[in-house]
């Protein structure tokens, strides 16, 4: 369940976020019951008025319906077209989506050719920590970004280049890349499995395998955002 304690500002605002989330991911699906007032109030550390508020909001527009003495429930008869108004908004097109491919392909690809052949042991154990903390922060999709970026960056550090490595490092647009992807499309169990494919590759010294798992993910969520800019 992708739930997260929040800051105090704008806190109904935040609740209501994050329980759209879920229902946009399809964690909760028409008919399920969600978590009750004081198990929300718990998760997010926020006042049972805010939880309240927040759930009112989505029972105005009929996203949630609330049954005497049972509790809440995602509504049966949920629109498509109030889903879509939930969706997140892609703020990346399909234009700078082939471009950051182009990136990826040439820079980031020339690192893994590079790590494949000069990663230590160090550079190993930093890009395992890294995936260590993308399998802990999976529930937000904020620090699972954070360590996704880190992964990828490590893997440059590892390509003994300090040129390489400070373009991956430095370079602003492949950062706000990584952490659109996972807030529009959700960080999903095929994410996790590819990265450690990655990382088990990269052990190998098999630079194309590693290669072949990014190109598979980029497939993926390019495919994604046709399909999302064909409704």
């Amino acid at each position: 369940m992708s739930l997260t304690s929040i800051d105090k500002q704008n806190i109904v605002d935040e609740v209501y976020a994050q329980i759209k989330n879920n229902i946009v991911n399809g964690t909760w699906k028409p008919g399920d019951k969600i978590p009750s007032e004081h198990d929300l109030c718990q998760l997010f550390k926020v006042s049972r008025v805010s939880v309240r508020s927040a759930i009112q909001k989505m029972r105005a527009i009929g996203i949630i319906t609330t049954r005497h003495g049972q509790g809440s429930f995602i509504s049966q008869s949920i629109q498509d077209r109030i889903l879509n108004d939930l969706t997140p908004i892609m703020n990346i097109t399909e234009r700078e989506f082939m471009d950051m491919m182009e990136f990826r392909e040439t820079i980031e690809f020339k690192c893994i050719d590079l790590a494949v052949q000069r990663a230590d042991e160090e550079d190993i154990r930093r890009i395992e920590q890294a995936l260590e903390k993308m399998i802990a922060g999976q529930s937000d999709y904020k620090k699972y970004t954070a360590a996704d970026i880190e992964f990828h960056v490590a893997i440059a550090k590892a390509s003994k280049n300090e040129i390489l490595y400070q373009v991956v490092k430095n370079t602003h647009a492949y950062s706000e890349f990584l952490e659109e992807m996972n807030r529009v499309f959700g960080v999903s169990e095929e994410s996790v499995e590819g990265h450690t494919q990655q990382l088990e590759a990269l052990k190998r010294r098999d630079g194309e395998a590693v290669k072949a798992l990014i190109k598979i993910g980029m497939n993926g969520n390019i495919e994604k955002l046709r399909e999302r800019n064909q409704h």
